[in-house]
């Protein structure tokens, strides 16, 4: 990866650069990771061991929340050891990793949450077309589909980043790289630059946040006329999924549709969709899903079952 730097390294300046407060974020990001690691896991194992989970919503869930392990170990390990070492410094070729990383993931949970809202459109207006419209094969076409398009999307972010000069200063008011606070430090008119990098994101996240929109209230007016048990039966199943679009689609658009002004914002905003978003997904669709919480008490039987045979 070649580019007409003379900055090798970059340093993180962190979420702050207060011990105490630095030890309190340790503790507290620590145990957020390992809460994303085990409940997105347990999520995955789950649906994977499951026999009576096959639908696609619990298809296109196993894969969230893979991608949600993914997305979050990108940022969150080097976060939490950043806040025990004085010197936060990270490699340019790492910097630009970690920049592809977060976009790669992050596109592909955007493309991921978007099939998984039309999955709930076809499965409540349109039921008795479900099973040959919602096929396994489709849905893994829409899978891949979401992770060519979350590639796709990070390649154009990383490559139009790399072609930029920096020659100092390479401190970059973030704990985390990504391309606004790359472009403050490039030592070049980033204007231009700067449009494409908006417009490439804006793109991605308003007409997928549209598609989102126009899925649910087509959805709600179709439900006029249903009764009020299939009224509770159709929120129960896309209340859990509304609460991660609000939560996810939130902050990735306040940071990504406009050229970033106030950093410090924008990292305290990034930690909703970097880490709170991921680690509450497992909470949400557990909590709210039968189903998924009777498979776990199943396969947790099972193994309780397994261990005690063998005693």
């Amino acid at each position: 990866m070649e580019n007409a730097s003379s900055v090798k390294e970059f340093i993180l300046l962190g979420l702050s650069e207060n011990q105490g407060v630095q030890k309190i974020c340790f503790v507290i990001s620590l145990f957020s990771y390992m809460i994303i690691v085990a409940g997105n896991l347990i999520i995955v194992i789950t649906l994977i061991s499951s026999q009576l989970l096959n639908s696609p919503m619990y298809f296109f869930l196993c894969y969230l929340s893979f991608v949600d392990i993914c997305y979050s170990s990108v940022t969150a390990p080097k976060m939490i050891a950043d806040f025990l070492v004085e010197n936060k410094t990270i490699s340019f070729v790492g910097c630009i990793a970690q920049l592809f990383g977060v976009h790669f993931f992050g596109c592909t949970e955007i493309f991921i949450l978007t099939v998984m809202a039309y999955d709930r459109y076809i499965a409540i207006c349109r039921p008795l077309h479900y099973t040959t419209l919602m096929t396994r094969r489709v849905c893994g076409q829409m899978v891949i589909g979401s992770w060519v398009g979350g590639f796709v999307h990070s390649i154009v972010q990383t490559l139009l980043t790399t072609q930029l000069p920096f020659c100092g200063p390479n401190k970059i008011d973030h704990y985390f790289c990504d391309v606004h606070p790359l472009l403050q430090l490039a030592c070049t008119d980033t204007y231009a630059v700067g449009i494409i990098v908006v417009a490439n994101s804006g793109m991605v996240t308003l007409s997928c946040f549209f598609i989102l929109v126009v899925s649910y209230v087509v959805i709600l007016v179709s439900l006029k006329s249903q009764t009020s048990k299939g009224w509770h039966k159709a929120l129960s199943t896309c209340g859990s999924h509304i609460t991660v679009v609000i939560l996810f689609f939130g902050p990735c658009t306040f940071i990504y549709i406009r050229p970033s002004s106030n950093l410090l914002e924008d990292k305290s905003v990034a930690l909703f969709y970097t880490v709170i978003t991921p680690m509450l997904n497992p909470l949400i669709y557990t909590l709210r899903n039968e189903e998924v919480k009777s498979a776990m008490r199943k396969l947790w039987s099972r193994k309780v079952g397994s261990e005690n045979g063998k005693v």
